[in-house]
Formats: structure tokens, sequence, C-alpha cells
């Protein structure tokens, strides 16, 4: 069944229709809301298109970053298993935490 969600980001405004559930949905747009908030502070950069384009760079590294270490611990390319989880796993919590703060910028769990 297909979900509707409203997006306002950068002083844009759309709705967009998906497969996937409407927590799911919510969920991904309060990462990327997260994500644009966290390229605004560390780059200084004011233009919704620039910063728009920033984050989705910023996204794909961490993603092929991720994908990357899951892809060569199941190749058993590394030595040590314990380092590559230590790795996953700090890379994880940066995520949760990043989440997190966009949950406290955006009023908690009233929007989700």
């Amino acid at each position: 069944m297909a979900n509707v969600l409203c997006l306002d980001i950068l002083g844009t405004s759309f709705t967009i229709t998906a497969d996937e559930d409407e927590v799911y949905l919510k969920k991904v747009l309060t990462q990327y809301q997260e994500a644009v908030n966290n390229t605004q502070k560390i780059s200084g950069i004011k233009e919704p298109l620039n910063i728009a384009i920033l984050t989705g760079f910023l996204l794909c590294d961490e993603f092929n970053k991720v994908k990357q270490s899951l892809e060569e611990i199941q190749n058993g390319e590394q030595a040590e298993d314990s380092d590559i989880a230590q790795e996953v796993e700090d890379r994880t919590l940066r995520l949760i935490s990043k989440i997190e703060q966009a949950l406290n910028l955006f009023g908690g769990d009233k929007n989700l």
C-alpha cells in the first residue's frame, strides 16, 4: 500500500508517494533533516541547493564506508574481526547520536 509523505526541507515543500510504511518514511525524513542541519552547521553554507547536494554527498560517503566495512567482514579481508566490529559499532553509535539530536531538534516523538 502506498503512503504519502509531505517533505518541507530547506524552504522547499513537496509530497512523495512510496510503498514503504509511514513510520519508516518518517524515520528516513528525520534522518535526512538531521543530516541537513549538521551540514549547515559544519559547512556554514547558506544556499539550500548547495546544502542539499553536500548533504547527499556526505550521506553517500557514510553509506559506502559502512557498506565497505560489511563487505570486508563478509569476505574476511581484514585480519581482526574485533577491529571491524568496533568500527561498525562506532559508526552505528554516531548515527544513533545524530538521529537523537534530530529528534531533540524537532521536538522528540511528536513528529513521528
